[in-house]
């Protein structure tokens, strides 16, 4: 843990944050590099009339605390904007993502607000014309959030605005831990095994894995590839798509080790990631496995799961602790790098002006203040870094400052083509039926037919 403030004044939570997208900034701005966009620039102003305005607005906070967090958020700027009225849809992140928002935009049909994650899956969408042009409009807002806006940006524009961003680890149940008669958290894989076979003899599942959802499986295999490859042939690989290094396949082989070690939940493969009790979420939300890797978002999730005001959830928060993935041996990744993200909203290209103002208040400094208050996240303005009092999250936030560089999550990185391929053959691994090699010959197919 750290002091609340460093020597010069400034909160060390948001200093570490702004450190952390600083640097997803270079990949942001390699990618920027790899290709042109002929996309018609947008600049919407405020029209200042009264004419009616219905605003559409996607996002993935299907549970409480989330839910009701961004309704109130709507109904304060509805209240502030008389002329205008703003529709929710909550949609579950794994089909709001995958489905819902590509078939939207490909139809020409999308809403107006959406749910955004930066990186190569925005650079596509730039490309085809998709999103409206934030850089003038909302200026002063990009300034205030820094560098936080990078993983936002393509080809020296902002496509979108960031309310969240962190970096991922492996949440535990500590009371589990003691029944197992683990004293300390693993920080290595030799380590983070011998957790796994205490657990597994004191009858507890380890880790639990949404690979019905396949993200979650292939994350293990990204923290492989993380600790394989050099932060050159790491960073390079979202604009060269050249996979031929060979740190690539052995991080597909120390995925398959650790699968050997059959840690994970029973029925894993058809797990869902998020989706109640019964999710790999859930189950470390009720006690029914004992870790899961996961984002900063999965205090929110759990207990949203459980109910963000029953006895359930209040004994999670007493129950509930997190640790950096363990250092794998060998291999030419920096030890100390971590895999990173967050969220974040676009606007529509066709989207009323009003669209820009509405995401100009969801990142306003109170705004995030309440979101780290309410919802439970890290937020990317500086003067709401005060309001995260998880030790949880200003335990990430320090892991996260203190790493050698983050590495944006590499299926936002590489893109809907391309992640989608990683992600399918990572997960074919789980179910004993893809190789090392599959998963780097269907990263660079893919890569090739796009």
């Amino acid at each position: 843990m750290f002091d609340q403030v460093n020597g010069d004044g400034k909160d060390p939570i948001m200093a570490n944050i702004t450190r952390v997208v600083a640097g997803v900034a270079l990949a942001s701005s390699m990618l920027a590099l790899g290709a042109c966009s002929d996309t018609t620039e947008t600049n919407p102003s405020d029209s200042g009339g009264n004419e009616p305005v219905s605003l559409t607005w996607w996002h993935n906070g299907v549970n409480d605390p989330a839910l009701s967090y961004w309704q109130d958020v709507a109904d304060e700027f509805m209240a502030a904007h008389p002329n205008v009225t703003v529709t929710i849809e909550a949609i579950q992140n794994e089909d709001l993502q995958r489905t819902r928002i590509p078939v939207a935009l490909q139809s020409g049909d999308a809403p107006d607000i959406f749910q955004q994650w930066g990186g190569g899956e925005l650079a596509m969408q730039v490309d085809s014309g998709y999103l409206m042009d934030l850089t003038d409009v909302l200026a002063s807002d990009i300034d205030r959030l820094g560098g936080a806006v990078a993983p936002w940006s393509y080809n020296g524009k902002v496509y979108g605005i960031p309310y969240t961003f962190g970096v991922e680890g492996i949440w535990y149940r500590p009371s589990l831990f003691e029944a197992a008669g683990i004293t300390s958290e693993p920080t290595t894989m030799t380590e983070l095994n011998a957790a796994v076979s205490a657990l597994k003899a004191a009858g507890i599942a380890p880790i639990s894995v949404g690979a019905g959802d396949k993200w979650p499986a292939a994350h293990w295999w990204y923290n492989f590839a993380l600790r394989s490859c050099s932060k050159d042939v790491m960073q390079a690989s979202g604009t060269t798509f050249d996979f031929s290094d060979p740190c690539w396949v052995e991080a597909g082989v120390q995925l398959e080790d650790f699968i050997a070690t059959q840690p994970f939940n029973e029925g894993y493969l058809a797990t869902s990631a998020q989706q109640g009790a019964t999710s790999s979420s859930g189950l470390l939300a009720t006690g029914n496995a004992a870790m899961e890797l996961m984002g900063n978002w999965e205090p929110a999730v759990l207990r949203g799961i459980l109910g963000p005001d029953t006895p359930e959830a209040a004994a999670l928060n007493a129950d509930l602790a997190w640790f950096p993935m363990p250092a794998t041996t060998g291999g030419k990744g920096d030890p100390t790098a971590a895999l990173g993200g967050g969220d974040g909203f676009s606007c529509y290209v066709d989207a009323p002006a009003e669209c820009a103002q509405l995401l100009s208040y969801i990142s306003s400094d109170e705004v995030q203040k309440r979101y780290a208050e309410v919802v439970g996240g890290l937020p990317v303005a500086p003067a709401a870094a005060s309001s995260v009092t998880d030790p949880n999250l200003q335990e990430l936030a320090a892991v996260a400052g203190n790493a050698g560089y983050v590495q944006l999550w590499l299926d936002t990185t590489y893109g809907q083509n391309v992640g989608g391929a990683m992600n399918d053959a990572i997960t074919a691994i789980y179910a004993g039926t893809g190789t090392a090699q599959g998963v780097v010959d269907a990263m660079t197919a893919a890569a090739a037919n796009q």
